[in-house]
Order: structure tokens, then sequence, then C-alpha cells
């Protein structure tokens, strides 16, 4: 135990599903199963009516079928009735001819020699269709109808030993017996394995001979009614065990689980912790294969109902390497151990997965959208050049009279409200008149050389590139062959200082604007 907890972890607790249930819990109702855990199909025919008569037809496969207490004493009685009867015939013909009264005179020639009462014919019989040959009885050659029985007793009894002797031999090494060495657990889990959540059970092989082509397959039996309105009792769905991928067909050396992968296509999709509660279905697992000794086919079959799932549950290990060999423990066979899983079904875990999540928007969205608002920052002239376009290109002239002054009056104020944003923050936009008026005040309060005058431009237009147009795109905007607007004279703070701000401005930068 030490070491299974060591393996596993403190937090998995071992389940003894073998164990019985104590008082404080509580014992579910036994229901009627369809197949029983030893395989035995829980069905009973009834009322037959004429079809008796399909079980005499095939008298072979009957007499295989019934149980061994009914085959012994067919067997008995076929064989002592048989040789009655034909004791009873050679009595007869000893009768009819008065071989009976003459039983002891050396001088008559009977049909059959020395047989003189009833105990004489059965002897006689018996040793001609057991071929023991004492050579006291014997038939002479002076009585044809005893040949012609001879005859009739040889063939009949060649057909009576081999109908009973095969069917004896067929039942005796019928694979029945040997479908008890293959063992299935007492338990069924679900639980996950590789991410997915699973039905899984457990079979094993207690013989070291192999089942040959070992194949299984699972069945739900569950009651259902259709759409129509057609009630289904015990109907039978297929569970996947692996028929897609080959993982049905078992090499069945050690204990194998077997898993069912539950998905969509899985008739436990909407299945979960509390819903098996009120779940009745029971799972039918077959397991067919060759006996390897005889070469006939052998089925193994189990069952198990929906007390008999557990959920959260995995099997112990039983397999243990030792020196040359691997060992199988199993008296681990049954035992589970509790581990972490999901309450909730498949299909409420993918509705889950499906919801789009307000967290999950991309950071670089963000970024684009912070982008787009960044570059429509533009500054008034380049408004009113686009204005002037589009008013030229005939865009205003589509509008109602209406629309056009609304824009008109939103265009002013949208101007006000610029410059005003200007004259309060100018350290975060700056349009392209508002450049050399800034330079003209760092020039006047400070004497500074060119050079840091050149710097400190340089350094505003690295700072603000990314909130507004550039100078070099207004520059170019300009050139473009559209007509452009009237330019619009509004009074500035920055202005109200003294008179041109171009009187003040440094002879460079004096050539650069006469150049524009």
């Amino acid at each position: 135990m030490a070491a299974l907890r060591r393996k596993f972890g403190e937090d998995y607790q071992v389940v003894n599903t073998n164990q019985a249930p104590t008082f404080a819990t509580q014992v579910k109702k036994k229901r009627q199963r369809f197949v029983d855990k030893n395989g035995r199909c829980n069905v009973q025919h009834g009322n037959l009516g004429g079809e008796t008569s399909r079980y005499l037809s095939d008298l072979f496969t009957t007499l295989v079928d019934l149980k061994w207490r009914w085959n012994m004493l067919i067997f008995i009685l076929t064989y002592t009735i048989a040789w009655l009867v034909m004791a009873s015939m050679w009595w007869i013909i000893a009768y009819i001819r008065g071989d009976l009264n003459h039983g002891h005179d050396s001088s008559y020639t009977p049909c059959v020699a020395n047989v003189y009462n009833f105990p004489s014919a059965f002897l006689f019989f018996i040793e001609t269709e057991a071929t023991i040959g004492y050579g006291y009885r014997y038939i002479t050659e002076k009585c044809p109808e005893g040949i012609i029985l001879f005859l009739f007793q040889s063939l009949m009894g060649s057909i009576v030993d081999a109908f009973l002797i095969g069917c004896m031999f067929i039942k005796m090494s019928q694979p029945k017996k040997r479908a008890e060495t293959l063992m299935f657990s007492q338990d069924a889990v679900i639980s996950q394995r590789d991410g997915k959540l699973c039905l899984m059970f457990r079979v094993g092989n207690l013989r070291n001979s192999h089942m040959v082509s070992a194949q299984i397959r699972c069945k739900l039996i569950k009651s259902r009614q259709t759409p129509e309105g057609e009630f289904l009792p015990l109907d039978q769905c297929e569970l996947d065990v692996g028929f897609g991928t080959g993982a049905d067909q078992l090499f069945l050396v050690s204990p194998l689980t077997i898993c069912h992968e539950i998905n969509p296509k899985s008739p436990f999709f909407d299945l979960s912790q509390r819903s098996l509660m009120n779940e009745e279905f029971e799972i039918v697992v077959i397991l067919e294969g060759i006996v390897e000794t005889t070469g006939m086919t052998c089925q193994a079959r189990t069952s198990y109902t929906e007390d008999e799932v557990l959920w959260g549950h995995r099997f112990l290990p039983v397999m243990s390497l030792e020196e040359g060999f691997f060992r199988v423990d199993y008296s681990q066979f049954h035992n589970t151990f509790e581990v972490p899983t999901p309450a909730y079904s498949v299909k409420e875990h993918e509705e889950k997965n499906s919801l789009p999540s307000p967290l999950s928007t991309p950071i670089h969205a963000l970024n684009e959208s912070h982008g787009t608002r960044r570059d429509r920052v533009f500054s008034v002239d380049y408004i009113n050049t686009l204005d002037e376009r589009g008013r030229h290109s005939g865009a205003g002239g589509r509008l109602p009279s209406k629309l056009q002054r609304m824009s008109s009056s939103g265009k002013e104020d949208l101007q006000r409200k610029v410059l005003l944003l200007s004259s309060q923050h100018s350290e975060k936009a700056c349009s392209t008149g508002d450049l050399p008026l800034k330079l003209q005040r760092l020039s006047s309060t400070s004497p500074v050389p060119e050079a840091e005058n050149r710097l400190q431009l340089k350094s505003l237009k690295v700072g603000f590139e990314p909130m507004t147009k550039s100078t070099g795109d207004l520059y170019q905007h300009s050139l473009q062959p559209s007509p452009s607007p009237a330019p619009v004279l509004m009074q500035s703070p920055l202005l109200s200082a003294g008179g041109r701000a171009e009187d003040n401005l440094p002879p460079k930068l004096r050539r650069m604007n006469a150049d524009r």
C-alpha cells in the first residue's frame, strides 16, 4: 500500500470493489439483468405452440444444448432400450422356430446356438454389438431371418453409437468451460485518458494458452422511445471500442483495459456524474476468439449495469517485472482508485469551450484599434483640404441641404476645438504652422544656439510623429493637383504676443518658409 501511495500520490484512495457494503451506505435495489455476470442470457421462451417441432428437426443441436443431467439420462435410456428391444427380437425368433424347447438337444440345429431363454438372447446381442465374441453363442447357416436381423442390428448399432457418442464428445469439448477462464472486472470506470473522457473495463486470460484472433464488442441495452412514439424495449446500441483503429483486436496475453471514448458519436455524450445516478442501462461485453488447443470458437460474456459504473475511478496496475519474466497479480484485478475527473458531461464541456470569452480579445487587435485612432488625428489644414477635395468631386452635392448645413457648422466647431486643444496641449499635437511659433517662443525666452534649436526641432518631430500628421505628409497633400481651399484666418493666442512671427525667425527657417 505504501508503494502504491508513493507511485500515485496521497490524494488517491484505493477502493476494493469486492468488499460488502457497509450499513452506512444505502444499498440499491437489485434490478433485473439482461445478461448475468457469468454470461448467461436471462431470457426464456414461452408459448411456442407448433414451433416445438423445429427443435426435433435439429435433434443433434437440441441434445448438445441440453444440460448434462438430461444428456446422461438420454444416453443411458437409449442404449438400455436398444439392447432390450434387440434382445427381444432374437428371443422372438428363437420362440417362433421352437429353439427354446430344444435348447440342450445336441442333434437339433437352432437359429442361434445355445440360446434357449431371454437372458441367453440378451447375452448374445451384447456379444454381437460389442464384438466381444466369446464363441459360445453364434448364428447357424440354417436361419435366414437371423442373418437379416444381424445385419439390421449392425447398421442400427453404428448409427446410435455415432449419434450419441458424437453428441457427448461435442458437449465435452464445448468451449463454454474455456470461457470461465476469461476474466472480466467486476466494475467499469469512467475517467480521463489522454485528455478524453473514457469508459473503461478490464479483461484477462487466466490460462497460459492463448486466444487466437480475440475480438471484443460492446452493446448498450437501454429502452427508448422513437420520435414517432414507438417504444423500443431493450434497444441495442453499439459502443465503439476501437473498431475503426483496430483496437478491438486483442493480443490477450496479459490483462488489458478496454477503452470506449466518449465523443459526440457515443451514447454517453450527455452523461454526467449526476445524471448517472438516474440512468438505467446495461452494457453487455462480448469477447470472441479461437481456442488454441481445440481450434473451436469461444465466446465469453458479461454485463455492467449503471450502478456498476464508477465515475472518477481507475484500475490498479497488476503487472510487475520480475527476474526474467512479467508477473500478473490477479488479487488486484478488480480494485480501483479514485482520480480527479470532471463531474460534467462531454457535451457540457464542448459547449463551455465554444462560448467566446471577453478576456480572449487579442492584444494586437487593441493595438490596431489604437493605431487607427491615432491615424485619424489630423490638422485643420488637412481637414480643409479633404473637405474641398470632396466638394469639388461632387460628394457634397449629393447630400441634402440640411446635412450640408450640419456639416458646415460642424466643420467650424471642429476647427475651433482643434485650435483650442493645440493652444492648451501644444506638447501632444502641433499643426504645420505651430512649429515655427514654438521655436520662436523657445528662442525668445532663452538665448540658445542655433544647433540646440535644430536638436529641439528634431525631438519634437520624433515625439509627435505617432500622434499627428508630419510636415512632409501635409506638404505632399498640398502638392496634389486638387484645388486647395482658401486660407482660413483665425486669431491664435500664440500670435497675440507680438507682430509677425516670421520676423523673429532665424535666417535658415525664413528661407525654408520662402521655399514653401
